[in-house]
């Protein structure tokens, strides 16, 4: 489990804890963002290998 599980888990935490669901909408979207970033983290990574290793650029 990385550091951002941690935050999730208690972002979610807090959402069952909150009565307000403005707070609980907010706490929400966060989780989202987090997850979308953490995806879009994963493909950069991943296209960056990809460029990295290619043969078309070992020429270069």
């Amino acid at each position: 489990m990385d550091s951002n599980d941690l935050v999730i888990d208690n972002l979610e935490k807090m959402i069952d804890h909150h009565r307000d669901f403005h707070m609980q909408a907010l706490l929400s979207a966060v989780i989202g963002v987090m997850q979308e970033q953490t995806k879009r983290i994963d493909l950069m990574e991943g296209e960056i290998d990809g460029t990295l290793w290619s043969p078309r650029n070992w020429g270069e």
